[in-house]
């Protein structure tokens, strides 16, 4: 599990990025600050693999953090996240060893990007002590590329394509477990999987609804129907 920071002075801002964080497997948000000076502290207490950084904060800003972490030999992995667009702050904060620089605001889609770049690359460093220029390629040329994301247990690509498809084709109307499973010829209780998959990843929330008679019924609506982030998985 990679350890991730988020700094940043917005406190909205941050909770979005921790939040984007947790869609992604893999990655774990173990401390969010809003200072430099707050960061500092925290990181002589616990172990960090990954901050992501925000330049414009009172004080001490992102890169004068950056600069001070290598100054005193950690070598902590960076992710700049800023609405700095200027070649002197993307220069400098590359240059002191920055993975990679996203420029606010951005998609979802980028960040994830980004991360499962970075944990592309971290996977392969930590696996093997040399590595072939392929290797290197694929994880630092390429990582804006989509790959293709393992999926949980019990859960198939093609059932989950053609499942996807027809959420899609019901534009954000509730369906159940049950309604959906008739729709694609599998048991109720795959479908669940399938369901719950498609919510934990963002793209579908479950409501409880309450009809005139009987017992309410939870029932799933898309949320968001033209995440490409999805595209990962199938």
């Amino acid at each position: 599990m990679i350890k991730v920071m988020i700094v940043d002075d917005d406190p909205m801002v941050a909770e979005f990025n921790k939040r984007y964080v947790d869609l992604v497997a893999g990655f774990k948000v173990e401390s969010v600050v809003h200072s430099a000076d707050e960061a500092l502290i925290v990181l002589d207490k616990i172990q960090i693999d990954l901050i992501l950084l925000d330049i414009f904060m009172p004080g001490m800003n992102g890169l004068e953090l950056l600069t001070t972490l290598r100054q005193i030999g950690k070598g902590i992995d960076v992710i700049v996240i800023t609405a700095a667009c200027d070649s002197s702050n993307i220069k400098k904060a590359l240059r002191f060893g920055a993975v990679d620089y996203i420029i606010k605001p951005f998609q979802f889609e980028r960040l994830d990007a980004a991360l499962m770049g970075y944990k592309g690359l971290a996977s392969l460093m930590k696996e093997q002590d040399r590595l072939n220029q392929l290797e290197l390629d694929q994880c630092i040329l390429y990582k804006e590329q989509p790959s293709t994301i393992p999926l949980p247990k019990g859960v198939d690509r093609n059932t989950l394509a053609r499942t996807w498809l027809k959420i899609k084709e019901l534009e954000q109307n509730l369906f159940s477990t049950e309604e959906m499973a008739q729709q694609i010829g599998i048991s109720r209780v795959s479908m669940r999987k399938y369901l719950e998959f498609l919510r934990q990843i963002g793209t579908l929330s479950l409501e409880l609804i309450y009809g005139t008679v009987g017992r309410p019924v939870y029932k799933y609506r898309c949320t968001n129907s033209v995440n490409n982030f999805i595209q990962r998985y199938l």
